[in-house]
């Protein structure tokens, strides 16, 4: 076994480094039982994955895929795909996060535009500033760099 693989197999179980670590690094991302910390990266990236797959697909109000999405609904069924429950709606998805902040971000959070009090918008963050998500009526999935500042991050636990 190379040292590029030990390495992050054994920072994995000593639970200190990130899924996006182990991965850049080239190790595997640690399966059912790992420190719970690597384990919800690793859903993160997961859904993260899922959400860039599917790129192009068609946005459709109310519609939570597979070849079509609004913005909760892609949200939803990435998260779902990577094993993990949201609610349907990306007020209630705000909600149901852990609420982060933007120095604290990182790949497969969720992104949630503000007007006020009220979300109104949700994507997938994938780094450098830009989002997957279904934007609108006649758009589709697509990654896109945030254009608003009224934006608060959450994790999916």
């Amino acid at each position: 076994m190379t040292m590029r693989v030990q390495m992050p197999h054994l920072l994995a179980r000593a639970g200190t480094v990130s899924a996006l670590t182990l991965v850049t690094l080239g190790g595997p991302v640690p399966a059912h039982g790992a420190a719970p910390e690597v384990e919800l990266a690793s859903v993160s990236v997961k859904a993260l994955r899922i959400a860039a797959s599917k790129q192009g697909a068609p946005y459709r109000y109310g519609a939570q895929g597979p070849n079509s999405f609004d913005c909760s609904g892609l949200t939803l069924y990435s998260f779902r795909r990577a094993g993990r429950a949201l609610p349907r709606t990306a007020a209630q998805q705000y909600r149901h996060t852990e609420h982060v902040s933007r120095s604290a971000r990182r790949g497969g959070d969720l992104v949630f535009f503000h007007s006020g009090r009220g979300v109104y918008h949700v994507g997938i963050y994938a780094g450098d500033d830009r989002i997957w998500h279904a934007p609108k009526a006649g758009a589709v999935v697509r990654l896109e760099r945030i254009w608003s500042r009224a934006v608060w991050y959450g994790r999916v636990r």
